[in-house]
Order: structure tokens, then sequence, then C-alpha cells
């Protein structure tokens, strides 16, 4: 059972608190890998060059529609203004080293799915009666979450720069 609670707090530390690693002073933080050559979505029709933007800045006054997050880019002395959260934006960028990563999600599910395995009939009544957790329905639902198809690559966008 303590894979079960160590998967579980797992889960509940990446949803619940941000996702992602601290760094030593506590914050959430990780390494920023952009991705080159790749358009990044700021809302409404506008797009930027990933390795073209060099920071952002969620806006807090006069936020709302239309006004999320200032862009700053190379080449321009004022900031873009992006309709989008600088986190959204982040993850476009290929640099989300602090969320969630698919691949760990999906190495928890199947480390918990064997786990489920792993459960004796009696056990899987007496947490059904005593704690209405239902452990085949539970076993069935992560099955199919394995088997869903994965994203779709990328469109390479190189040629789009040349």
């Amino acid at each position: 059972m303590s894979l079960i609670r160590d998967v579980l707090a797992w889960f509940r530390d990446a949803f619940e608190s941000g996702g992602g690693p601290r760094n030593a002073d506590g914050r959430r933080g990780g390494s920023m890998d952009i991705k080159r050559d790749r358009m990044v979505f700021l809302g409404y029709g506008k797009y930027w060059r990933s390795d073209g933007i060099v920071g952002l800045m969620p806006i807090e006054e006069e936020r709302g529609p239309k006004r999320r997050t200032n862009v700053f880019v190379q080449g321009r002395p004022d900031p873009i203004v992006a309709s989008r959260t600088e986190q959204s934006i982040l993850e476009d960028m290929g640099a989300a080293g602090g969320g969630v990563s698919a691949q760990a999600l999906r190495e928890a599910v199947t480390d918990l799915l064997a786990a489920f395995h792993e459960f004796s009939p009696a056990l899987r009544s007496t947490l059904q009666s005593e704690h209405h957790f239902d452990a085949e329905q539970w076993e069935q639902r992560l099955g199919e979450t394995l088997r869903a198809p994965p994203p779709s690559e990328p469109v390479e966008q190189n040629e789009l720069f040349d």
C-alpha cells in the first residue's frame, strides 16, 4: 500500500501545489529549455518566434480580456500585450520545466496500475465495502488512460524561417 500512498502523494503535490521541483529557497522552478524555430501564439492573431522572446511579465493592473501578459521581444523597445498567461506562453515555448511531465505521469499511472493488480480479492472486497473504493473500476480507468493515443507530434516549423 505504500506505493499507492507514494503515487497519490506525488499526484497531490504535482497538481495542488503547481507541480515541478522546488529550488533551495522553496520556490518552484527548473531549467528553461527554449525550443528554437517555434512560433508561439500570443493570442488574437499575434505570433512570435520562441527564441526571440526575452521576457514575460504578468499584467497586474488593468488586467482583463486581451490583457494578460507583457511579452518582451528582441528588437522592440515596448512589450507586446498578449491575451494568454505567461505559463501557457512558456509551455508553447517548450520551457515548462516546472510543470508536470507527461512521461512522469504515464510512469506513475503504470506503477499504480501494477500495484492494483497485486491487490488480493479480500483487500478489494474490504476497500469496496468499508471505503467505497472500487479497485477494479480504477484498474479499468487507468488502463484506458494508458491505452489512449499519444498526442500528435508537433509540426516542424523550420521551413517558416528559411
